[in-house]
C-alpha cells in the first residue's frame, strides 16, 4: 500500500508542478505582451491637448501607459497690441520659468487628445528656429 500512496503523493506533486508551472508561464505571456503599451510616434513633435484647455507640444513618451512625460516642450502664448488691436503668438520654450523644468509628467486622464506635429508645420519650424537661436 505505501507504493501506491506514493505513486498518488507523487501524481499530486506532479499536478501542483504542472499547474504552478503554466501560472507562471501565462504570468510571462501577460507581462511581455503588456510591457509597452505605449504609443508610438512617428513625427518628432506632438501637439497635446489636456482637458484645462492647455496645448503643449514636445516628444511625448508612454502615451497610453500609467505616466507619459513630455520633453522638449513649448507652448504658445498670445498677446494683443492695444495700439492696432492685432493678436501675436509666440512660441515659448518651457523651462525658463523659475524652476527650470524640463520635462512634464501628465495625469494620463487629463490628456484629452494627442496629434502629430507636422515637420512643415509653423509650430514645427517655429522649434527649429528656436533651436537654431539657442545654440
Amino acid at each position: 500500500m505505501r507504493s501506491n500512496e506514493r505513486g498518488v503523493v507523487t501524481m499530486a506533486t506532479a499536478g501542483v508542478i504542472v499547474a504552478v508551472l503554466g501560472i507562471l508561464a501565462a504570468a510571462i505571456f501577460l507581462v511581455e505582451t503588456y510591457k509597452d503599451n505605449s504609443v508610438k510616434f512617428d513625427t518628432a513633435y506632438q501637439a497635446v491637448l489636456l482637458t484645462n484647455g492647455s496645448v503643449y507640444f514636445g516628444k511625448l513618451e508612454g502615451y497610453g501607459t500609467s505616466s507619459p512625460v513630455l520633453r522638449d516642450v513649448y507652448y504658445v502664448q498670445s498677446g494683443t497690441s492695444p495700439e492696432t488691436k492685432q493678436t501675436t503668438n509666440v512660441l515659448i520654450k518651457r523651462g525658463k520659468e523659475l524652476h527650470a523644468p524640463d520635462r512634464m509628467y501628465l495625469n494620463p486622464t487629463q490628456i484629452l487628445l494627442v496629434e502629430p506635429v507636422g515637420a512643415e508645420s509653423k509650430v514645427a519650424q517655429s522649434i527649429a528656429q528656436e533651436k537654431t537661436k539657442g545654440q
